[in-house]
């Protein structure tokens, strides 16, 4: 694997790097340089080094290493870093927008207050991440882990995750609107006041869920497995669509449509 040192140099090689010294404070952490990184270097090896504040615009960290980066405020916008380990990471009011993380590890990760607008997250291993109070709209989650994920307060409007597996998963007051969520593990998942408005939840596990104030208005849940959920009542599912496959606890009742 490259160092970090030769990953600079690499960069710079091809004209795609160039570095300048300032002071910039970032949520009462102070940096005193930003890092400006473009081109390509697959492998790179930037473990515990600080980024906070970098640019890595239109830039390729293919199968890089980035275990507890500091990466606080840094802008990855239009980048590639498939199968890259973000593990531990400080990735706090990062700016993600149109970044691909396919295959990567996220885990425990801190995305708190990232922006990642269309980026893609398939098969990435985001378990116990903190994605909470982040934007991640119109992104691609299909196939990713987000066990145990903390996604509260999260926008994740027209977002997919298709067959990821989220069990233990939290989105309390999260707006996950017009998104797919179908085939997937969402048991014990905590949905209190959260939006799921015309989203898919076709074929879907949420065994254990919690539904507490949650609005479902115009939610597909046909053949989705909600008979162990917790917290849900009629009026909710009356604003729902569902079919004979749908799994609902005793007493509650589905349209069909």
């Amino acid at each position: 694997m490259q160092t970090a040192t030769a990953a600079i140099f690499f960069a710079a090689s091809v004209g795609a790097f160039a570095s300048q010294a300032a002071a910039v404070t970032l949520q009462q952490r102070d940096v005193a340089r930003v890092i400006s990184l473009g081109g390509t270097c697959n492998n790179c090896e930037l473990s515990g080094r600080d980024l906070s504040g970098a640019t890595m615009a239109g830039a390729t960290f293919r199968n890089s290493t980035l275990i507890g980066a500091n990466l606080r405020g840094a802008s990855l916008v239009g980048s590639s870093f498939n199968g890259s380990s973000f593990r531990d990471a400080d990735m706090r009011g990062a700016q993600l927008a149109g970044s691909n993380f396919t295959g990567a590890d996220m885990n425990r990760a801190n995305l708190s207050g990232a922006s990642a607008q269309g980026s893609g997250f398939t098969r990435a291993n985001m378990s116990r991440a903190n994605l909470s109070n982040s934007e991640v709209s119109g992104s691609n989650f299909t196939n990713a882990v987000l066990d145990r994920v903390n996604a509260n307060d999260s926008i994740m409007f027209g977002v997919t995750m298709t067959q990821v597996s989220a069990s233990r998963a939290s989105f309390r007051d999260a707006q996950i609107t017009a998104s797919n969520l179908s085939g997937a593990d969402f048991s014990q998942a905590d949905f209190s006041d959260a939006r799921l408005d015309m989203s898919r939840m076709r074929g879907s596990s949420f065994r254990g869920a919690n539904f507490h104030n949650a609005s479902l208005r115009r939610a597909d849940i046909r053949g989705a497995d909600l008979s162990g959920a917790r917290n849900l009542t009629q009026a909710q599912i009356n604003l729902a669509c569902g079919d004979r496959t749908t799994s609902l606890p005793s007493g509650i009742t589905v349209r069909t449509c």
